[in-house]
C-alpha cells in the first residue's frame, strides 16, 4: 500500500522559559527535560512529583459523578431484593472490558449477574429491543447498561414499560434528552460537574465498582487486579492520557506486566513481548479481543477475560487468535477493493473518502477506513449492507471534528454516534449517494487545508548529545503515552549518515541509518518505518534533519538507545 510521505511539521509553542529554568533548578533535570513538564501544564515540584509519582490515592471520589448516588443505591437495593441483574455492553474492546470488569466484581459479592452483549450483525450496536426482552423472557429487573445507552431513548422507555430499570454507564456525547432511567453516569452530560470527562466507558464502570467499594468499605487496594482491564480499554479506546486515565493507565499497565488476569496473561503469551506499554496494547492485545466482537460474537471476549483458570483461557485465547486472523485477512483484501473503488470513482483528490460494497464484512470497516486514511489522509467513511439499511464506520483526521459534520447530515441519516474522531452510522440505501454528495460537500467547505496533511506535533529541539541512559530513564517516566500525553518527538539538524545506512523489509519500505552529529563524530543509530522512498535525502552525506522519538532496541540479548525517525527532510 502506498503511503502519504508528505508530512507537515508542527512546532508546540515554546513554553515560559522562566518557568523552565525554575523547574529544571527544582528538579535538577535539563531544560529539555524541564520543557516537556512545562508544556504539559508541570511548573512545580509537588505537580512533577504526582507527575511522575501517580497514586490511586489521587483518583477522584466516585459520588462526585451525577447520578453516582442513586445508581448504587439501585444496585444494593436489587441485591438485598435478590432480583436478578444484568450487565450489559458494547462488542469492542471498552464495551467487553466493561462488561468483564462489572460482573466479575458483583459476582464476588452476589451471586444473581448475568452477562449481555448485542451481536453486532443481528442487533448493531448499542441497547437493543432483543437484549430488552432477553431479559424479561429470563426475569431480569435491573440492567447496567456499559459503554452505550447515552442515546437510548426508546430502548429504556421499553424497558419501563416492562419493569424493567436501567443503570446507563456511557462516556459518549448525550444527546438534548437522556435517557429515562434510574442513573445515567456519563460525566458528558450537561448537569455534571465530575472533575474528569474523558474516562473510557470501562472507566465509567471502574468508577461504578469503586463507589460500591467505598458504599461496602472495602480495601481500596482489592480494586487493583481490575486495572490491567481499564487500561487495556483506555489503550484501546484512544482517549486522552490524562488526569485519572493516566493513573489508572499507569497502575493498569503494572498489572498487566506482573500479574494480568488469565485471559490477558494467555493473550500476552501470543505475542513476543515481556514488557508492554500502551502501544503493545493497542497493536497486540487490544485487537485479538476486537476480533470476538468483529468475526464471531463479543461473548467470547467476555469469556476469555473472566475465566479465572488459565489452562481455558489459553484456549479461548487459541479461538480468539483464529478470529483475529481471519480478521487480518478481511482487512487486508478489502481495503484493496477500497483502494481499487476510489480510483476506479476518480475520486483520488475529494476532500472525503466515502466507499461502499454491499458485502464487506461489517467487523471489519472501521479498520479498513483507518486503512484508507494511511493513503488518502481525510475523513474517511466505509459502508456496508447490514440488512435492509446500510452501516458505516467513520474516522477522521486530526484537528476536524467528523462527528459535527455527520450533524449537518443528519437529514439523512438514522441514526449515528460517536466521537470528533470515530463514529457509526446507519442510513437507507437509498440515501447513500444524497448524503455521500452532501459529506463531501460540507467537509470540502469547512476542513482547513492543513488538516488534509498528516502533521507530526514536535516537542523540542533536540542535540542528539544530550541522549544519556539518564536522560531516557527520565522520559520514560513521562509515560503511559497516548493522546494528549504522546511520546515527545524532537527534531535535529545538521545531521548525516555514516555511509552505511540502507533501504530495509520488504520492497524497502524502511530505513536503517547509523547517524553522524556533533563535533565528536559519534555514531547514533536509527531506524525509519515507511521511510524507505526518502532514502535519496540521506545518501552520500547528503545533511538533514530529523524529527523522531527516542526508545530501546533489543538485539541478541543487548538493550541499546535508538532513534525511531517519523519523518526527515533536506537540511538546506
Amino acid at each position: 500500500m502506498i503511503k502519504k510521505t508528505i508530512m507537515r511539521w508542527t512546532f508546540k509553542p515554546l513554553p515560559n522559559q522562566t518557568q523552565v529554568i525554575d523547574l529544571a533548578k527544582s528538579l535538577s533535570v535539563s531544560k529539555t527535560i524541564a520543557s516537556l513538564l512545562v508544556q504539559r501544564g508541570i511548573f512545580d515540584y509537588s505537580q512533577a512529583k504526582q507527575f511522575f509519582r501517580p497514586q490511586l490515592s489521587h483518583l477522584h471520589n466516585p459520588f462526585l459523578m451525577k447520578d453516582m448516588e442513586l445508581a448504587v443505591n439501585r444496585i444494593e437495593l436489587a441485591m438485598a431484593q435478590q432480583e436478578l441483574i444484568l450487565i450489559y455492553g458494547d462488542y469492542d474492546v471498552d464495551g467487553t472490558t466493561a462488561v468483564s470488569l462489572v460482573s466479575s466484581y458483583l459476582k464476588g459479592i452476589y451471586n444473581k449477574v448475568a452477562t449481555y452483549i448485542p451481536d453486532r450483525y443481528d442487533e448493531g450496536y448499542g441497547i437493543s429491543f432483543k437484549g430488552i426482552d432477553f431479559a424479561n423472557d429470563n426475569g431480569i429487573s435491573l440492567i447496567i447498561a456499559l459503554d452505550c445507552g447515552i442515546k437510548a431513548l426508546e430502548k429504556v422507555a421499553y424497558a419501563n414499560q416492562k419493569n424493567i430499570d436501567f443503570i446507563i454507564c456511557d462516556h459518549h456525547r448525550p444527546g438534548d434528552k437522556l435517557p429515562n432511567a434510574i442513573a445515567v453516569l456519563d460525566p458528558k452530560r450537561a448537569d455534571c460537574t465530575y472533575p474528569y470527562d474523558e474516562l473510557c466507558g470501562c472507566g465509567i464502570g471502574f468508577k461504578l465498582i469503586q463507589a460500591l467499594s467505598e458504599k461496602r468499605q472495602q480495601n481500596p487496594n482489592e480494586l487493583i487486579p481490575y486495572l490491567d482491564l481499564v487500561a487495556t480499554a483506555i489503550a484501546a479506546d484512544i482517549v486522552p492520557i490524562t488526569g485519572e486515565n493516566r493513573i489508572l493507565s499507569y497502575f493498569g499497565l503494572s498489572v498487566i506486566n506482573s500479574n494480568p488476569r488469565p485471559g490477558i496473561k494467555a493473550l500476552i503469551g501470543q505475542t513476543n513481548k515481556k514488557d508492554l506499554n500502551i502501544t503493545d496494547v493497542v497493536f497486540t492485545i487490544a485487537p485479538r479481543i476486537n476480533a470476538a466482537g468483529r468475526m464471531k460474537h463479543g461473548r467470547y471476549a467476555v469469556e476469555l477475560l473472566t475465566e479465572m483458570n488459565f489452562e481455558q483461557a489459553e484456549q479461548f485465547a487459541k479461538e480468539i487468535d483464529v478470529f483475529n486472523s481471519n480478521r487480518r485477512t478481511a482487512d487486508k483484501t478489502i481495503t484493496q477493493q477500497a483502494l481499487k473503488q476510489i480510483i476506479e470513482n476518480k475520486e483520488q483528490t475529494n476532500s472525503t473518502t466515502v466507499v461502499y460494497k454491499e458485502n464487506w464484512h461489517k467487523g471489519v470497516i472501521g479498520i479498513v477506513a483507518s486503512r484508507l486514511i494511511e493513503t488518502y489522509y481525510r475523513p474517511t467513511l466505509v459502508f456496508t449492507k447490514s440488512g435492509e439499511k446500510l452501516a458505516a464506520s467513520a474516522r477522521s483526521v486530526h484537528g476536524f471534528d467528523l462527528y459535527n459534520a455527520l450533524e449537518l447530515c443528519a437529514e439523512h441519516l438514522e441514526q449515528f454516534g460517536g466521537h470528533k474522531y470515530a463514529a457509526g452510522l446507519t442510513l437507507l440505501e437509498e440515501n447513500y449517494q444524497n448524503f455521500k454528495d452532501q459529506f463531501e460537500s460540507i467537509v470540502k467547505s469547512s476542513i482547513p487545508e492543513s488538516c488534509l496533511i498528516p502533521e507530526i506535533l514536535i516537542d523540542a529541539p533536540l542535540d542528539l548529545c544530550e541522549i544519556t541512559p539518564k536522560f531516557y530513564r527520565i522520559l520514560k517516566q513521562m509515560g503511559p503515552f497516548g493522546p494528549e500525553n504522546m511520546n515527545p518527538i524532537f527534531v535535529a539538524t545538521g545531521l548525516r549518515d555514516n555511509g552505511y545506512g540502507k533501504k530495509i523489509g520488504q520492497d524497502d519500505l524502511h530505513l536503517r541509518l547509523n547517524i553522524i552529529a556533533g563535533a565528536d563524530f559519534k555514531t547514533y543509530q536509527a531506524v525509519g518505518f515507511n521511510l524507505g522512498s526518502k532514502y535519496n535525502l540521506v545518501s552520500n552525506g547528503k545533511a538533514f534533519k530529523a524529527a523522531f522519538t527516542i526508545e530501546e532496541n533489543y538485539w541478541n540479548g543487548n538493550t541499546t538507545l535508538q532513534l525511531n525517525i517519523k519523518d526527515l527532510e533536506a537540511d538546506d
